[in-house]
């Protein structure tokens, strides 16, 4: 009989170990309360865009109390969302813009959100992380070539070739005369970016033109301007925009110029030329005329002056 007190000792942990076992089995049959979790995996709370700040979302299956609060690395705290509201049965979204309590951007790092339901009396940890990036990416111009170049389809010089470099996978984006023109496809550390001189389509006009590169990460952080530098786009130009000759003598004028074959109008004649300098023959009568020389839908002009021979 004195062994009866201790039988029964070992009967009722024996019950609680069932009992918990039970209650643990069949949680794990149970389906959870949230499901169709999303949640953005990294941002920047810095960066002054679109990526400032995280959603996590899921989908309540049953209606009930909720807190929501995002844990740091270590398991504790950094902000409470929302506490003990009431949603409906569906989708439910809340944002963090990436500060704790006291207002502050928290540090770099990895972080969780905890979701609380009063109802089940389950809290669940999601297994989605969120990296907060306040760090930019820092962006390099290697080199910029050809300097000078003439985009009108004739397959000579007919782009500026950007080469960059990248302290880590970013997209980076070229800066013409302070806009963005080019965008390139992926996140990398190094490439190349080419720019046709084109704006929407259409050929900007012959001048002087800035380039700039800037490097946007993942979470949004954006780069400094690289340094700039500048590119000449011609298509064709005299060498100098005024001649003096003699009325009825030939005289050359240079043409710079990429295109195999220019056009030229001057005193009522046209015609085809190929040669860097253009021979033509004055006019009879003094006076000043003007000489066009043409590549595609772009023209330069000079000023011909004709001077009378000279009396013996």
């Amino acid at each position: 009989m004195r062994r009866l007190p201790q039988t029964l000792i070992v009967l009722a942990l024996l019950g609680a170990t069932a009992a918990a076992f039970a209650v643990t089995e069949r949680l794990k049959l149970e389906k959870s309360p949230i499901t169709g979790t999303r949640v953005d995996k990294v941002f920047s709370p810095v960066c002054e865009c679109a990526r400032d700040v995280s959603v996590i979302s899921f989908r309540l299956r049953k209606p009930g109390t909720v807190t929501v609060d995002v844990l740091d690395s270590g398991g504790d705290p950094v902000r409470t969302l929302v506490r003990d509201r009431r949603e409906l049965a569906g989708r439910v979204s809340y944002t963090w813009d990436g500060r704790g309590e006291a207002g502050r951007v928290v540090e770099e790092g990895i972080y969780r959100p905890r979701v609380r339901l009063r109802q089940n009396g389950r809290t669940i940890v999601l297994p989605n992380p969120i990296r907060v990036d306040t760090t930019p990416p820092t962006i390099s111009l290697r080199r910029a070539f050809p300097r000078l170049f003439s985009p009108d389809g004739d397959g000579n010089v007919d782009r500026v070739t950007v080469e960059y470099e990248i302290d880590e996978p970013a997209r980076a984006m070229m800066l013409v005369n302070g806009r963005r023109r080019v965008l390139s496809k992926f996140r990398e550390t190094k490439g190349r970016l080419l720019w046709f001189g084109r704006i929407g389509g259409q050929p900007v006009r012959p001048d002087d033109y800035e380039i700039r590169l800037r490097a946007f990460d993942l979470a949004g952080n954006r780069s400094a301007r690289s340094r700039a530098i500048a590119v000449r786009l011609r298509y064709v130009e005299f060498v100098r925009d005024r001649v003096e000759v003699v009325a009825g003598e030939r005289f050359g004028i240079g043409v710079a110029t990429d295109a195999d074959v220019y056009r030229w109008l001057f005193d009522a004649r046209r015609g085809k030329f190929r040669k860097r300098v253009l021979v033509l023959r004055a006019p009879d009568d003094p006076g000043t005329y003007a000489v066009y020389v043409v590549v595609g839908r772009w023209a330069d002009r000079a000023e011909v002056v004709v001077t009378e021979p000279a009396q013996p």
